[in-house]
């Protein structure tokens, strides 16, 4: 951590404080033209913009930046000539004005070596630009020329490494708030939150520590109670010496027990006071941590008028909850994921003009972004009231792209059908605009939301509108938890998603058709074992009541065996090592207050896993382990990035009774191999993260998996790719342009032989 000495600025050249100060105006000139082109506050705002400029061409003129003090004077002269005549900017004017900030930032961030050849390819821009604004001045009548043009810039600290934290008006004025400026880089941000949680951990193993010692006082107060009592049942006649040595005896106890509780009432106070400090360190660190919402959706705004213009509709956009406090990890990752969400409802959702006037709604569509915090879950809504979304195309293109059969699309509900939304190249749109259409955006919001452990719920109504709530930690540094015993080994759920735990009597747990479940309300919910999920040895505890995890959402829940519930628990998380990449079923990890390690499961590939033991009829019995049948069942790998092949293959292979697993990539391929237990292996060549061929290389170099069979199925059909993959240690390799059903598993019945020896 490192702090700014008050007027200090060493570290930071002029350039770097320029671009501080067109980045922090910037935003206040975007912000008051949208509401000003609203009419909102006209005169505040038209001050505010005034200033702003002002202060830019200040800057602009310390720094030597011509250009940019050309384009903030005109838009200088512009405000105050709209001023001075009280009249309203037209939607033309501001749109020069957006665009005016646009070469300003840009200007910004050409380092000065490059400024003058920049400036030279730029001049028929700004010429036009400075043009256009001083015919719109001309118009409106001429400004005053006795303003005053200070050339004191106002440089706000910044740093594109580092959180500044400041008093509400230290930008104002930066010479007499330079004492309050606190830099404070994200790492060691981090780091001191790390430090703060460990304190909190500290407190409360005190706790087990003070109960410890209450134990041994009361042993103690046992210990004199039982001298007492053998003081009475002694012989009346023991010598002077023996009654001298026994009462020395209890003296020594007494003092022991004096000495005791003067020891642990001094305990129980740093205890609590402890306990109270490290609770405030913790929550003042993370209130550092905290960030308004408003810092992440300060160009939204800018982005939904340009797209709403683009497209000729009318959009009145509202933000609320700017204030809501949101942690700076999930803050960063909620950009492109709600810029996606706006363009999609401003391109799919929202109607055009004659449109919604033909449906009877006003011409002005509303979309609506709102945070909050809720039962200790941060919440944020992007609703529209636009056409919504229709299930019936949904389910068209799920049955037209191959993802599930017209029989079981037919009868899915319309949650069900808005769960598809969410899958890579998923789209309902049948053209690629610059808008959308390319079937990525919904991906990005899902891998967002599973990666800082939270959920989406989606609805829709037709032609009422679509809305969208994530529902997501307050913190990522700290989660509640469910901590459970599987194997002997504890493991936390987060408590934000599990449905409920509960004990349930082993009468109740009922079989149909191989398969166990239970009745709660008015669901059947199947229940699976939390060691054949993790693949653990052993089995559960056959105690007369199962302890059961209920996890996923009404009409998709599953009931997870576990061995004993250990309580709920704040633990501080840490991340896995990246080098490990993506492990199945665990998220990450934390210490307990003892020391030891934790991993905390991720109920999302959880719930996958359940999924995919049941596609293959494959889970076990409620007191058993896999079955005899499961054991001699071969199994195969299928790796490939494409949902369609990767399907497809497994399809196939199921119908001839192998059990396969999948894997997206190569990494998530070869921490499957090296995990599991495989009889062949089935992999594309080109794939993120790690290609076939380096996966293939690895299995190779291992001595366990040097035998393992690897089938490579690849578009690549030249004969050099066949030879590499060959020279690799590829046993087969069969092109998908060659592809067929039969081909394959003849091949697969080469290498392996039948599904079952």
């Amino acid at each position: 951590m490192s702090k700014q000495v008050p007027g200090d600025f060493s570290d930071l050249s002029m350039l770097e404080l320029f671009r501080s100060e067109v980045e922090t105006q910037s935003i206040l000139l975007t912000e008051g033209l949208l509401a000003l082109e609203k009419d909102k506050d006209a005169a505040q705002r038209l001050k505010e913009l005034m200033r702003a400029a002002h202060s830019l061409k200040g800057a602009a003129r310390i720094v030597g930046r011509k250009a940019a003090v050309q384009v903030a004077h005109a838009m200088e002269d512009c405000f105050v000539a709209v001023q001075e005549k009280k009249c309203i900017l037209p939607a033309a004017a501001i749109d020069s004005l957006l665009a005016g900030i646009d070469l300003l930032n840009r200007n910004a961030q050409i380092p000065d070596e490059a400024l003058e050849g920049w400036e030279a390819a730029q001049r028929g821009e700004i010429e036009a630009f400075v043009r256009s604004l001083s015919s719109l001045a001309e118009a409106l009548g001429q400004p005053e020329r006795g303003r005053v043009e200070s050339s004191q810039a106002a440089p706000v600290v910044a740093d594109s490494q580092a959180d500044t934290v400041r008093a509400p008006d230290a930008g104002k004025n930066l010479a007499s708030a330079s004492d309050r400026v606190l830099r404070v880089t994200a790492g060691n941000l981090d780091h001191l939150m790390g430090l703060a949680g460990e304190a909190l951990l500290a407190a409360r193993w005190l706790d087990s520590f003070s109960a410890g010692m209450l134990r041994l006082k009361r042993l103690h107060r046992q210990l004199g109670q039982c001298l007492e009592e053998l003081r009475d049942v002694l012989p009346a006649g023991l010598s002077e010496q023996a009654n001298q040595r026994w009462g020395g005896l209890e003296d020594r106890v007494a003092s022991c027990q004096r000495s005791l509780a003067e020891r642990l009432q001094d305990l129980e106070l740093f205890n609590r006071r402890f306990a109270s400090f490290s609770g405030r360190l913790y929550h003042e660190v993370l209130d550092c941590r905290m960030r308004p919402f408003a810092d992440g959706v300060q160009g939204l705004q800018r982005m939904v008028r340009d797209v709403a213009r683009s497209l000729g509709k009318t959009v009145r956009f509202e933000i609320k909850g700017e204030a809501t406090p949101v942690d700076r990890d999930i803050l960063d990752k909620l950009t492109a994921p709600l810029d996606h969400l706006l363009r999609n409802a401003l391109d799919h959702g929202i109607e055009s003009p004659v449109e919604r006037r033909e449906k009877g709604k006003p011409e002005e569509g509303t979309l609506e972004l709102h945070a909050c915090h809720s039962a200790g879950m941060l919440l944020i809504t992007v609703s529209d009231d636009g056409r919504g979304i229709d299930p019936n195309a949904v389910r068209n293109s799920v049955i037209r792209r191959g993802l599930n059969t017209p029989e079981i699309a037919r009868k899915m509900s319309q949650a069900e059908l808005l769960e598809f939304l969410f899958l890579p190249g998923f789209t309902l749109k049948e053209s690629v605009s610059e808008i959308s259409g390319r079937g990525v955006g919904l991906d990005v919001v899902q891998t967002m939301v599973k990666e800082v452990g939270g959920r989406v719920r989606t609805s829709s109504r037709r032609n009422h509108g679509t809305r969208f709530q994530f529902e997501l930690p307050i913190t990522r540094s700290v989660v509640r938890t469910l901590l459970v015993e599987i194997g002997g080994e504890p493991y936390a759920f987060p408590l934000a998603r599990v449905e409920r735990a509960l004990k349930l009597p082993k009468e109740r747990i009922e079989s149909l058709q191989g398969r166990q479940h239970f009745v709660l309300g008015d669901e059947q919910i199947g229940l699976v074992t939390a060691h054949q999920v993790l693949e653990l040895e052993g089995s559960p505890s056959s105690a007369s009541e199962a302890s059961i995890v209920v996890l996923g959402d009404k009409g998709a829940r599953y009931g997870l065996l576990i061995d004993r519930f250990l309580g709920e628990r704040e633990l501080v998380v840490r991340s896995l090592d990246p080098r490990l990449g993506k492990v199945r079923n665990f998220s990450s990890a934390a210490l307990m207050p003892d020391g030891s390690p934790v991993l905390i499961l991720d109920v999302d590939d959880v719930k996958q896993s359940i999924e995919n033991l049941a596609s293959r009829q494959r889970l076990s019995g409620m007191f058993s382990a896999t079955g005899r049948e499961a054991k001699e069942q071969k199994r195969v790998l299928v790796v490939d990035d494409s949902l369609t092949v990767r399907e497809l293959e497994r399809k196939l292979l199921d119908s001839r009774g192998f059990a396969v697993d999948v894997a997206v990539d190569g990494m998530d391929g070869w921490n499957a191999a090296r995990t599991g237990h495989y009889h062949l292996v089935i992999t594309d060549v080109d794939m993120p993260r790690m290609d076939g061929i380096e996966l293939l290389k690895l299995i190779r170099k291992d001595s366990r998996l040097q035998t393992l069979p690897v089938m490579i199925v690849s578009y690549k059909d030249r004969q050099e790719d066949r030879s590499r993959g060959l020279e690799a240690g590829a046993d087969y390799y069969l092109t998908k342009a060659s592809f067929h059903d039969e081909t394959l598993l003849r091949v697969v019945n080469d290498l392996i032989g039948d599904a079952r020896s």
